[in-house]
């Protein structure tokens, strides 16, 4: 009898343990609400069926080595560089202007 009542007025066992137990807890608490979003995550990335069949994974490697080939086969030497409209330019009077260096180039 006289030992319940020293740990109740025992502040460590009165304030320390039930903090420690909603820390504890919450921690473990919160590692199944991330579970499930990250579970949902993956869910909704999963790709549809009959769009799975369209982008073949295992062929990703092949088409980027015709990329590749192609490329290869571009003449860069030829190749220029335009700059496009900003924002703040009209893109119709951009494009007449560079048509109209184009023409004078060439």
């Amino acid at each position: 009898m006289f030992n319940l009542r020293a740990l109740q007025r025992n502040k460590t066992v009165r304030y320390g343990v039930p903090m420690l137990l909603l820390v504890v807890g919450g921690s473990f608490g919160l590692k199944e609400f991330t579970q499930l979003r990250y579970d949902e995550q993956r869910i909704r990335k999963k790709l549809d069926p009959s769009l799975e069949a369209k982008v073949n994974v295992q062929r990703q490697s092949a088409i980027l080595e015709d990329e590749y080939e192609k490329l290869k086969e571009a003449n860069l030497d030829e190749w220029k560089n335009i700059r496009g409209p900003r924002p703040w330019e009209d893109s119709k009077e951009y494009q007449e202007q560079q048509r109209s260096r184009q023409n004078r180039k060439d």
